[in-house]
């Protein structure tokens, strides 16, 4: 019964993500170059259209001096751009699916399941999915570029333990006491001396590419690049206590990202951007305000159903099942807190900018998940239920999109 139980869930996942891979592609392409995807796909500083990569190149440094330092994410856009819209759609459904298998390698949940759970939870409880997933500039500057993101992380996160402290003890005491002893850490592990095992395989040519990785990573976004080089740093650190040396290209991969990150801070098209924004204006108590609105409605309304996923898993995994969540989950959550915080710093919170904050949220989800899955078993249909609900939020989103598109809603 447990093989027909299995099987019919492979079969019905199957399924589903075949048809969540032929709406997405359909409505991609009904989504057609708009807004900025217009302005992009010219020279910027001239009023003729992009036809070879030296335009791009040429525009880009032009964007960088006198629009704003997201040179390499709008560098992609433009190279999709000037691919055609064809092959845009297509692109498109391509990353999103190398999306989810990042999200699977990151989470270390790495089945069909988890990867149809991984997107349909990124597109069901999306705070602006259109603008974000499906519109062309939205997808270079988030979708895009968060799997590589990702990718820099992971590699990362494979170096580390998910043993051991960094949560405070007392947490984990409490634990000991009341969970089994197979769902804990030993004492041993709390007091700082962290299990004896073997290293992770090394990943081939990962010291000559993960410097152009980490490049790429810092100079992405404005908040997800710093808060993943924090990340980057921290668990350098942690590995450092623990087994006194770190592997070479880890502090160059952490340089690199620290170099992209400040490359596209401190763009000087930053500062031109900055002084055409009229809250900058206001007096400084009134611009704190407006931070402090713009922070909490991320919290309350960008991020609040994957907060409320994540705040389910999580007590069902830590105070029904008394087990920790990992060091690797705290640090994904970690980054995320970082990448939801730095917007402080900016005088707008767009609501398709809470993207990489929600992949992070949706790759903690995942992890947690699965460390439940490993201790209870019978709990994977209900689990593949809850998917299930995020999946038909995500169809209905692209399903209402393409009925008006196609007339059959009026």
């Amino acid at each position: 019964m447990k093989e027909k139980s299995r099987k019919l869930m492979w079969i019905a996942t199957g399924i589903l993500m075949l048809i969540f891979i032929l709406v997405i592609y359909m409505t991609n392409s009904e989504i057609p170059f708009m807004m900025d995807d217009n302005w992009y796909s010219t020279m910027l500083a001239e009023d003729r259209p992009i036809e070879t990569f030296a335009d791009i190149v040429k525009s880009q440094i032009w964007h960088y001096y006198n629009w704003g330092g997201r040179s390499i994410t709008h560098g992609i856009l433009q190279l999709t751009l000037l691919a055609g819209e064809r092959a845009a759609d297509i692109l498109n459904v391509l990353f999103t699916l190398l999306l989810g298998g990042m999200i699977c390698l990151v989470s270390e949940h790495r089945r069909l399941p988890g990867l149809l759970a991984g997107i349909s939870m990124v597109l069901g409880l999306n705070a602006n999915w259109k603008m974000s997933m499906f519109w062309q500039a939205g997808a270079a500057n988030y979708l895009y570029i968060t799997v590589f993101i990702l990718a820099f992380l992971y590699c990362y996160l494979r170096e580390l333990p998910d043993e051991g402290k960094l949560i405070p003890c007392f947490f984990r005491r409490g634990l000991q006491k009341e969970g089994s002893a197979a769902a804990v850490l030993p004492e041993a592990v709390c007091a700082g001396e962290t299990e004896s095992r073997c290293g992770p395989r090394h990943l081939p040519g990962i010291s000559i590419w993960i410097i152009p990785l980490g490049i790429l990573t810092g100079w992405s976004n404005e908040n997800m690049g710093p808060a993943v080089w924090i990340v980057s740093l921290a668990v350098i650190l942690l590995i450092l206590k623990e087994k006194g040396r770190i592997r070479l290209w880890m502090i160059s991969g952490n340089l690199a990202c620290l170099a992209g990150s400040i490359l596209c801070i401190t763009a000087p098209g930053n500062a031109v951007r900055m002084a055409r924004i009229k809250e900058e204006e206001y007096g400084i108590l009134w611009r704190i305000f407006l931070r402090g609105y713009g922070e909490s409605k991320g919290v309350m309304e960008y991020l609040f159903p994957v907060l409320l996923v994540l705040g389910f898993v999580w007590i069902l995994n830590c105070c029904v099942l008394k087990q920790l969540p990992g060091r690797r989950t705290e640090l994904m959550l970690f980054c995320a807190l970082l990448s939801w915080g730095a917007f402080v710093l900016s005088p707008h919170y767009p609501d398709r900018a809470s993207f990489g904050t929600l992949v992070l949220c949706v790759c903690a989800v995942l992890s947690i998940v699965a460390k439940i899955l490993k201790r209870r078993a019978d709990l994977a249909w209900p689990f593949w239920f809850a998917m299930l609900f995020c999946w038909l939020r995500g169809m209905y989103f692209c399903g209402e999109y393409l009925s008006l598109a196609w007339g059959w809603i009026k």
